[in-house]
């Protein structure tokens, strides 16, 4: 089925329901934002494939909206003769809705399974009806939808944890108590990951089922499907455990008739809320009480992440010495193929899969912020031209993300590129180098890192850091660095990334990015970040002599904990390159 013939069945459906348009959310019933691949109704109906945005059908037009990462995709992957594309903080979907609105009244259809509050309130006016619709209209058109995912759930155990799910439970009871609550709601399945220490495989790239949960204040009832339960599940979990069908959640949750249940709006789908609503059920909103701790990795949790860098460390730099020796005239899709191959032999028992698609993007391609080369789209590495590389893998005892941006030629990158590339890297050194109060927020950093950027009239369209999970989704709340306002402080034991960079559209793109551990500072009451990722930078797009002697100092003595750690897992020739990178500045 065609766009066009995929965007006239809509139509149909919503005249035929008395509906004026229909609004298509990026995401599934848990709000997530990698999703299985029954879940990608935006994609299907759009061609848009980015992990964020929402979609507006009206009669005669029709729209979509994402951030700065993903404008030039949706030029690039959207029909503009069918869709309309805009930046959501330059034109909100209820603005370009009231722009398009020539009705008194304009009934929008939503599914309220895959809808937050947050989202459906920044919709709300006074000429605009939201309807929610029990069965989505795309799946009815989406004939060959894929079947919902029930892999089994596994066991996340101690040894990887730090912490047992018992303890975890007892903590969340209390906090039920205190704030006088019976029950609270977790639709968030990283969460009950968290909670409950298990782990799935439900979604591509993120070791999570999807499942929900209800904390009690003696039990805990997971929702998953019943052939995604085992008895070795059953045993390590326990008696307070109570191990239910899905579908059950809603005959559970109508059953509640005096209870105050606790939710967070933001990560609870509508459908839900309204549910609790109707039964005149007392609400109590409040932040997910799972997402502070479970950033704050314990010791044990710490530990692994260091040892998955290592490994990750050595898986990356094998690829990038056989990418400078065989990587000219191979394809985008080889090259990311190749890198994987590296992590699976690297990583042994401990490797499961890619963090999330790698981004390998040679010349203008690296521009696209997060460009997906594919079997039947991809471009060819050339020599002298930059070619990107952004990945991650997941490990049972962590989760990584690199990028590195490399000079695909034997000599030095042009100048410009250089300097561009330099003042990236010093954005990046001068966050890494952040002592910093406790109770300072990423967006009070995040200056840092475009500081030398701003100097020369460069800038980014994203933000410079996003949490990282424990063998948990590669971005996980509610830690970030961003230059938007946020109330989260950093805490010790986030691991966050440092990802500047500098894009020319139609030409590169630039990015440098560690993950960083945030830990105690020699002074009391101060903060700072430790590297976890061990990689080196390529001096051949790097201008040393516009680094400081701080900037040097810091370089070098990141290339030393790299050939400390590194080199001696490397064969010769890797070695050799190895130090050839890492070169004394």
């Amino acid at each position: 089925m065609q766009h066009t013939e995929k965007l006239s069945s809509l139509r149909s459906i919503l005249k035929k329901d008395h509906l004026d348009g229909f609004i298509i959310n990026r995401g599934d019933e848990f709000l997530n934002e990698y999703v299985a691949p029954y879940a990608e109704r935006l994609a299907w109906l759009t061609g848009f494939t980015g992990s964020a945005g929402i979609a507006v059908v009206l009669p005669d037009n029709a729209a979509v909206f994402s951030d700065g990462r993903y404008i030039l995709q949706m030029q690039q992957q959207l029909d503009q003769e069918l869709w309309e594309y805009h930046h959501i903080s330059h034109k909100s979907p209820l603005a370009w809705i009231l722009d398009h609105n020539h009705l008194q009244k304009l009934k929008l259809g939503y599914d309220p399974r895959l809808m937050s509050q947050k989202n459906l309130e920044s919709l709300q006016n006074n000429k605009i009806i939201l309807v929610p619709i029990t069965d989505n209209p795309i799946d009815t058109i989406w004939l060959d939808q894929p079947g919902y995912p029930n892999q089994p759930i596994e066991p996340h155990p101690l040894e990887f944890s730090g912490l047992s799910h018992h303890n975890k439970i007892e903590k969340l009871q209390k906090e039920l108590l205190f704030n006088n609550e019976d029950a609270f709601i977790f639709c968030d399945p990283a969460s009950i990951c968290w909670l409950l220490n298990i782990r799935g495989s439900d979604v591509p790239y993120s070791p999570i089922p999807l499942v929900f949960a209800i904390l009690y204040r003696d039990h805990v009832c997971l929702y998953a499907d019943q052939e995604q339960y085992s008895e070795t599940l059953s045993d390590f979990l326990g008696h307070t455990v109570k191990l239910c069908s899905r579908n059950d959640i809603y005959s559970d949750l109508r059953k509640i008739t005096s209870f105050v249940i606790g939710l967070d709006k933001n990560q609870t789908p509508i459908g839900f809320i309204q549910l609790l609503e109707k039964q005149e059920i007392s609400i109590h909103y409040r932040t997910n009480p799972i997402l502070l701790p479970k950033s704050c990795k314990n010791q044990v949790e710490q530990k692994g992440a260091i040892n998955a860098h290592i490994r990750d460390g050595i898986a990356m730099c094998r690829f990038l010495f056989w990418l400078e020796k065989h990587g000219i005239d191979k394809s985008e899709t080889v090259v990311a193929e190749k890198l994987n191959q590296f992590r699976i032999e690297t990583g042994g028992k401990f490797y499961k899969e890619e963090s999330f698609p790698a981004i390998s993007a040679i010349g203008s391609n690296g521009a696209i912020i997060h460009y997906q080369a594919t079997k039947t789209n991809h471009s060819i590495i050339r020599e002298n031209q930059l070619y990107l590389i952004d990945s991650g893998g997941q490990y049972k005892d962590g989760t990584t993300d690199i990028t590195r941006t490399i000079w695909m030629g034997k000599k030095f990158a042009p100048s410009s590129i250089r300097e561009q590339a330099t003042m990236v890297l010093k954005g990046h050194i001068a966050l890494s180098s952040a002592v910093f109060p406790i109770g300072t927020t990423g967006s009070q950093l995040d200056v840092l890192a475009r500081y030398a950027l701003w100097q020369n009239g460069l800038n980014y369209d994203h933000g410079t850091g996003h949490g990282v999970g424990s063998y948990l989704s590669v971005h996980e709340g509610p830690c970030r660095i961003s230059s938007q306002p946020f109330p989260i402080s950093l805490k010790e034991g986030m691991i966050l990334s440092n990802e500047p960079g500098y894009y020319l559209a139609g030409h590169h793109g630039i990015r440098l990015e560690n993950l960083l551990l945030v830990c105690k500072a020699p002074y009391d009451n101060f903060l700072k970040f430790k590297p976890l990722t061990l990689v080196p930078f390529d001096w051949k797009i790097i201008n040393s002599t516009l680094l400081t002697p701080q900037e040097k100092n810091w370089l070098n003595n990141y290339h030393k904990q790299i050939t400390d750690l590194i080199y001696p897992h490397l064969n010769k020739n890797e070695q050799t390159w190895l130090m050839k990178m890492c070169t004394f500045i």
